[in-house]
C-alpha cells in the first residue's frame, strides 16, 4: 500500500474513534455512490454527519482542510443526497472536516471543522 494511503487509513481510523469518542453513532464508512465516497457518515442529536477526513504529513503546501475543494465538496453533496433517500433521513445534515496533521515523532493534531461547508446549487 502506498505511503499516502496508508496515511489517510490511519487518519480515518483516528476520526472515526474521535467522534466515538464525542458521542457520535457512526452510521458507515468509505461508503460509495458512483464516483462519490464519503470517509465517514456520523450521527449526533438528530443531525446527519457527512465527514471529509484529511490526513498530511506536512502542512508545507497548506492545511489539510484546504484539500477540500469544490469538486470534492459536489461529490460529496452527490453521495450524501443518495445516503438521505436510502436512509429516508428526515432531519438536518451537516459537511464536517476532520483535518490531522501527523509529525515526525507519530503524533498528531486534529482538527474538526463542523459545518465547514455547504455545498452550492
Amino acid at each position: 500500500m502506498a505511503i499516502h494511503n496508508e496515511l489517510g487509513k490511519a487518519g480515518e481510523g483516528i476520526a472515526k474513534q474521535y467522534l466515538e469518542d464525542n458521542g457520535y453513532e457512526i452510521l458507515d464508512e468509505n461508503w460509495v455512490h458512483g464516483k462519490a465516497e464519503l470517509d465517514l457518515i456520523a450521527y449526533m442529536n438528530g443531525i446527519m454527519v457527512f465527514v471529509e477526513v484529511k490526513a498530511r504529513s506536512s502542512i508545507a503546501f497548506g492545511q489539510p482542510e484546504d484539500f477540500v475543494h469544490k469538486a470534492k465538496q459536489k461529490q460529496m453533496e452527490l453521495a450524501s443526497a443518495a445516503y438521505i433517500e436510502m436512509m429516508n433521513h428526515q432531519n438536518d445534515v451537516r459537511f464536517d472536516i476532520i483535518a490531522i496533521t501527523f509529525t515526525k515523532n507519530k503524533s498528531y493534531t486534529l482538527n474538526h471543522i463542523e459545518d465547514a461547508f455547504w455545498p452550492e446549487d
